[in-house]
């Protein structure tokens, strides 16, 4: 083990970038070294950060509109007030390093230690790098990304001795070490049963959402079959109307708004059917689930399709696009799925090889090598 380090990570927003920074940041924890966040105070990071245990400085940024050319001057000014923060905040003491896991949270964080010569390392959870990473890379040691696909967006943007390296995206260890047994007795599932897990997340499942309820009876019909159908919190009205489950249904047909322990749905999971977030991808892969994931169509760049490709071409997943959710590709392929346990588990065996599990390794030991280039 490396000695120990003082590690400043930015990471805010949503889930898909915090999740991925505490599962690092466990990583590094677990190998004797300090880690501390930086993030906005009113957003998801300054709640889920102080859960996890770790200290939290709250900085506050802005992004840049294109459509409000004028909000460059306010965001400027900011992210040099944000910097000032940060330097006083470190004085004399200073980090050995930083991580930046994308959004404009991570440019002051990443700005000021490279100015003051200490190595940064960014984390890419996408397919397609968003904007603050690609503006970060030229001043970095290293980048890391989940996905091969993403080296090619940061070819000609890194520094001259900038590594890129594909690491996998980092899944909280709360996920990855959740029980399958435990799972199905707290959700409700009889240990032989075959259980169908369904999430789309509040953007974009309403289409998910409808294609899985209009095969309601067809799934129901399959005697030994448990539906857990997480809708979105926008969508669950909605979908609770439409299902119109009677008593014996429900009981096998469990409707929530959302999924508070994801790791354990996962792990209970015999097959996944949901979007293709790259945090979902993720944790899917580090669970081994067999998958059929309809990409949400209007990400930017159609950035899911490109995630769920790292599954489907390794053989763990089945790649539906939304416009055939309402064709006969959707039911079959999902009934298909349902009815064939040998397939899934090839799918699940094909997913077992990619590794995702040990992603958090992987980019603790980018981190620690990086740290160890300061000059």
């Amino acid at each position: 083990m490396a000695d120990s380090l003082r590690v400043a990570i930015a990471a805010g927003g949503t889930a898909g970038h915090i999740n991925p920074a505490l599962a690092l940041a466990e990583e590094l924890a677990a190998r004797g070294h300090q880690v501390e966040f930086f993030g906005q105070p009113k957003k998801l990071e300054s709640t889920l950060v102080p859960q996890a245990g770790f200290p939290f400085n709250p900085i506050d940024v802005t992004g840049f509109d294109r459509s409000r050319p004028w909000t460059l001057v306010s965001a400027l000014w900011r992210m040099r007030a944000a910097q000032k923060t940060i330097g006083r905040h470190f004085g004399s003491s200073r980090p050995d390093v930083a991580v930046g896991f994308g959004a404009y949270i991570e440019l002051p964080l990443i700005n000021w230690c490279h100015a003051q010569g200490i190595p940064c390392v960014i984390h890419e959870q996408n397919s397609v790098p968003g904007l603050a990473n690609k503006t970060s890379a030229a001043k970095v040691k290293t980048v890391c990304v989940s996905l091969p696909v993403a080296i090619d967006a940061f070819r000609g943007k890194v520094g001259p001795d900038t590594q890129i390296v594909v690491t996998g995206n980092p899944v909280r260890q709360s996920v990855i070490r959740a029980d399958r047994a435990e799972g199905r007795r707290n959700l409700g599932i009889p240990k032989d049963a075959t259980m169908l897990l369904v999430f789309g997340g509040s953007l974009g499942a309403r289409h998910l959402n409808q294609g899985v309820a209009a095969l309601k009876s067809k799934l129901l019909s399959r005697k030994d079959l448990y539906v857990i159908h997480s809708t979105g919190k926008g969508e669950y009205d909605s979908v609770v109307n439409e299902l119109a489950l009677t008593q014996d249904e429900a009981a096998r047909w469990r409707v929530m708004p959302y999924i508070d322990r994801m790791g354990e749905a996962l792990a209970a999971a015999d097959l996944v059917l949901s979007r293709a977030g790259a945090s979902s991808v993720a944790e899917i892969a580090a669970l081994a689930v067999p998958s059929m994931l309809v990409p949400y169509p209007f990400a930017t760049a159609d950035h899911q399709t490109t995630n769920a490709r790292y599954l489907v071409d390794a053989g763990a997943a089945v790649l539906l696009s939304d416009e055939k959710i309402d064709a006969p590709e959707f039911e079959d392929d999902l009934l298909g799925l349902v009815d064939d346990p040998a397939r899934r588990q090839a799918m699940r065996d094909a997913a077992r090889g990619l590794a995702q599990d040990k992603a958090a390794l992987a980019l603790a030991d980018q981190v620690e090598s990086a740290a160890a280039l300061k000059a």
